[in-house]
């Protein structure tokens, strides 16, 4: 099982090196494939003034000393393409935020780097057109079809985080996880599928409380892998907060969607 976890951006080295010392158990799980995440820029935040993090050559830094105490494989976002090179040269995984799924040359660009590449789901789009995006990313990297197989081997992953459904309201349709594992493998955004866009007066709220159920479904639906946000206190984090998990929450629900993955 994929396991994506860390704070939403990266607020500072302490609160940076004191999540990642808390996960270390999912790395030392061998039937865990662990990811440590924290974006070194947040790009797409609601208004001008919220925290976007301490930019691309500070946190890459930053992220370089998770991997050197910990050994943790890295994601992280790229916005544009002019952070491929410098952040591919640190992380495993090169994240396509929602909004630019559709962005030709952020994704062509990504293909070109060594890192795997996630493309979160827009939360405009239709699952079946994510076969597009795919097909970017693909055949820069001589794969000819979109495929659950050429996809696995492309190193590109499709990440599901809910969909519109009127102002300021995600759901989840698990039929998604179904249709994009067609011809990706697929991870699951528990995390920011309960985020309320814009619902907190320029910025975004969330649901925590739902984040649990939600995964414990994708889990029986199937996919390949989950993304959880997590802080030690989400009440203080600065970006995000009403959605992430505390560490017990956490572990919690990675042990329910263990149980139900091992069942189904």
């Amino acid at each position: 099982m994929i396991l994506i976890a860390g704070p939403c951006v990266i607020e500072s080295r302490e609160s940076l090196m004191r999540i990642a010392q808390n996960l270390k158990k999912y790395e030392d799980n061998k039937n865990i494939e662990f990811y440590f995440k924290a974006s070194f820029d947040k790009a797409n935040r609601t208004s001008l003034e919220s925290f976007r993090g301490p930019g691309l050559e500070k946190g890459l830094k930053l992220l370089q000393e998770v991997q050197k105490e910990f050994g943790y494989k890295l994601l992280t976002d790229i916005h544009e393409t002019s952070q491929v090179d410098a952040a591919s040269e640190v992380v495993d995984v090169l994240q396509i935020p929602a909004f630019l799924c559709r962005q030709t040359d952020l994704l062509v660009k990504a293909a070109k780097s060594k890192a795997v590449v996630n493309i979160k789901k827009g939360q405009f789009m239709n699952p079946a057109d994510m076969e597009y995006s795919a097909l970017k990313v693909l055949k820069t990297r001589g794969y000819e079809n979109a495929t659950y197989e050429n996809s696995k081997k492309a190193g590109l992953w499709l990440t599901e985080r809910g969909s519109s459904f009127g102002y300021g309201n995600l759901v989840v349709d698990m039929r998604s996880l179904l249709i994009m594992r067609e011809f990706a493998p697929v991870i699951f955004d528990a995390t920011h599928a309960v985020q309320i866009p814009g619902g907190a007066s320029g910025k975004s709220s969330g649901k925590r409380e739902f984040v649990a159920p939600l995964a414990k479904a994708a889990a029986a639906v199937g996919v390949d892998g989950f993304f959880f946000e997590t802080h030690f206190d989400p009440s203080i984090a600065l970006s995000d907060g009403a959605n992430m998990l505390k560490f017990d929450d956490l572990d919690k629900t990675i042990k329910s969607v263990v149980n139900i993955r091992n069942i189904c």
